[in-house]
């Protein structure tokens, strides 16, 4: 590094002094009134004086300071023999690489990396309990017979066991018209709740008095009383504030 500084010292300052004179060459010739011809020769004068400068002065300065004596100007190694084995050995030792039979060094294999553990399998869920099976949905109940043709409902020859209900708790049905509707074979509420239009038509036909099933609304009040409810005029009648037995 001393010697390459030292070099481009010498050129610079051979090159400052090529300048200067050429300079004074541009102001000498330039008196005489041509101004191109006096920086052409300024620049001449300048380039060839310092390259010849730098040529004779610089040149053997590199030389004595690269070569050395006796070596017949050779550069010598930067680093000695004995720095030379010790880093090659070090390197070696660091990287050793097993020779094939072939003679070519076979390429050192890495080392696997070690296996991970395998997560431990995780415990099931406790299965869920199924769900008691539902029962069975109840039944649907038989579709209600068609009325028949001539209108006429179902009728019983006689009360069912626990005896007749007292028809005269429908609003409308006195004793006569109850004895009729026995007659006819009609003995218990139910029956006459389920009375439809026709059938209606057909019952009322067979009474004296017209228009009193729909007047007094005897289906809706049998429907109450059937499943065991109670109306205004069936308690009247149960207190024998309407008929006396």
């Amino acid at each position: 590094m001393t010697s390459t500084s030292t070099n481009n010292s010498c050129k610079i300052w051979c090159w400052v002094i090529g300048v200067i004179l050429g300079l004074v060459a541009f102001f000498l010739v330039k008196g005489g009134g041509n101004f191109f011809l006096a920086l052409l020769a300024g620049i001449i004068v300048a380039v060839v004086l310092a390259w010849l400068l730098v040529r004779f002065f610089c040149s053997a300065d590199t030389a004595s300071t690269v070569g050395g004596s006796g070596s017949g100007g050779a550069v010598k190694p930067a680093s000695t023999s004995g720095e030379t084995s010790t880093t090659l050995t070090k390197a070696a030792a660091a990287t050793p690489a097993p020779i094939a039979s072939s003679g070519a060094a076979a390429p050192v294999a890495k080392p696997k990396a070690a296996a991970k553990p395998k997560a431990a399998a995780k415990p099931k869920a406790a299965a869920k309990p199924k769900a008691a099976a539902k029962p069975a949905a109840a039944k649907s109940a038989p579709a209600a017979k068609a009325v028949a043709a001539d209108g006429k409902p179902e009728t019983l020859t006689k009360a069912r066991a626990g005896g007749a209900d007292d028809l005269k708790m429908l609003k409308g049905v006195g004793p006569g018209i109850e004895k009729t509707l026995n007659e006819l074979g009609f003995y218990h509420f139910d029956q006459v709740a389920g009375w439809r239009k026709q059938e209606i038509e057909w019952v009322d036909s067979r009474l004296k008095f017209k228009d009193r099933i729909v007047r007094d609304e005897w289906v809706k009040q049998a429907k109450t009383l059937a499943k065991g409810g109670k109306t205004e005029f069936a308690e009247k009648v149960k207190k024998g504030g309407v008929y006396k037995k």
